[in-house]
């Protein structure tokens, strides 16, 4: 999930959309490869108290599921922390510095059907790992006129990682966020969009058959709200149209992709939650166990509070 402009939705859809596709029966991993850690966050872990996190997986080395946090049934976050930050600076004379995310994913099968990256919002040697590792890439983009400028930018850089490094990867395609589709300057960004998308058919670009997805997120306070919560919108907001557009991009997403659910398995549906308590100031608490290698993420109770019992 990348775009080099920050504030289109990246985080948003990687923590959303993970957690549709997991309600839905898949097994779903989310790295947080941003060092802003805002994906971290969202699921309120607390980055303070990791033992591990995906700045041991690029420097020390060590594998990435011993990082990896469980946050709900089917879903796992690799969290970052601020030292990520000096990662770049740390790799510059590595050998293969931009090939260092591919050879972890590679060193040993990783139990997870999808894997969503988060991107930091530049097209610096983090991104640059995601991109030689991955197989597809998901853009998010605000449909206005200074997004759709950078989508150029970006194209150009998946299509010289193809070339150079990852012949595999393409642009699997294009989810609008933050949509007022009511506005004349939104439906004219989305339909050029679409237009040179179109245009790329059978041209044999990495985006040439990228998908425009037909299900845009629409602008939901309660999109912005959740990650105070340390939770997804499908828990915080599940009748809100932030948790129906996601769903509905999940189900688009897991078609483009040719998956399927598991038997018996439904595409979620929204239900009745309690209302969400937020977490006290200053704390993000884990919303469910880490896993052992891992395990020291729960922040302290509140004040007044029980700690859960430990699993």
């Amino acid at each position: 999930m990348t775009n080099q402009k920050g504030g289109v939705g990246k985080t948003t859809t990687v923590a959303n959309l993970g957690a549709a596709l997991a309600g839905a029966g898949h097994s779903v991993c989310l790295v947080d490869l941003d060092p802003q850690a805002n994906l971290t966050t969202h699921f309120g872990i607390n980055a303070r108290s990791l033992k591990r996190s995906m700045y041991d997986v690029l420097l020390e080395p060590a594998a990435l599921t011993t990082a990896a946090v469980m946050v709900e049934p089917n879903l796992t976050v690799v969290p970052a922390t601020i030292d990520l930050a000096a990662a770049e600076a740390e790799l510059a004379g590595a050998v293969g510095r931009e090939q260092i995310l591919r050879d972890r994913l590679r060193e040993a099968d990783l139990p997870y059907e999808l894997l969503l990256v988060d991107c930091p919002p530049s097209l610096g040697l983090l991104t640059l790992n995601a991109l030689s590792a991955v197989e597809e890439v998901l853009i998010p983009l605000q449909p206005h006129f200074l997004a759709l400028q950078g989508l150029g930018s970006l194209l150009e850089t998946v299509e010289l990682v193809a070339r150079r490094i990852n012949p595999p990867l393409r642009v699997a395609g294009v989810v609008f966020c933050m949509c007022e589709s009511a506005t004349k300057l939104a439906n004219e960004v989305m339909a050029d969009v679409r237009q040179f998308m179109a245009e790329a058919r059978g041209r044999g670009k990495p985006w040439s058959e990228a998908v425009v997805f037909e299900t845009a997120i629409r602008r939901n306070i309660k999109l912005a709200e959740c990650p105070s919560y340390g939770t997804t919108i499908l828990h915080y907001g599940p009748h809100s149209n932030g948790a129906m557009d996601y769903i509905s991009l999940a189900k688009e997403f897991a078609a483009a992709l040719g998956l399927k659910a598991p038997a018996g398995q439904a595409a979620p549906e929204v239900q009745e939650t309690a209302e969400p308590t937020p977490a006290p100031p200053g704390q993000y608490l884990a919303q469910a166990p880490a896993a052992p290698e891992n395990a020291a993420v729960q922040a302290p109770a509140a004040p007044g509070e029980s700690a859960p019992p430990a699993q």
